[in-house]
């Protein structure tokens, strides 16, 4: 089956960075698009970052120059690098996936269980 697992979350000073890791297992990830979003409590599910399967790249407006995703096809894996980070990019990061079903129009969507990141003094 398609997983998605992510690492790299943890606690960081306000203008530190860290390196999220998603790793998708089951799936040729290379052909397939995948983002990066972020839910905080009380806060809708936001997408952060998308990277399509040519390379094309989109970010929200308030991580643009901070944030950089990116992915590795020759190891199935997705990058996301975080700087000059905000308390505001407290988060629960979670990567995405979605390829066509095959079916119609039809996409298949999965999800990894999140990584906790969080920016305090």
């Amino acid at each position: 089956q398609v997983q998605l697992v992510e690492s790299g979350g943890g606690l960081v000073q306000p203008g530190g960075s860290l390196r999220l890791s998603c790793v998708a297992s089951g799936i040729a990830s290379s052909i397939s698009t995948m983002a990066w979003y972020r839910q905080a409590p009380g806060k809708q599910r936001e997408l952060v970052a998308l990277i399509g399967a040519g390379g094309i790249t989109n970010y929200t407006d308030s991580v643009k120059g901070r944030f950089t995703i990116s992915r590795d096809n020759a190891k199935n894996t997705m990058f996301l690098q975080m700087n000059s980070l905000k308390p505001e990019d407290t988060a629960v990061y979670v990567c995405y996936l979605e390829r066509p079903s095959g079916f119609r129009r039809l996409m298949n969507k999965y999800w990894g269980q999140g990584t906790q990141v969080t920016v305090s003094s």
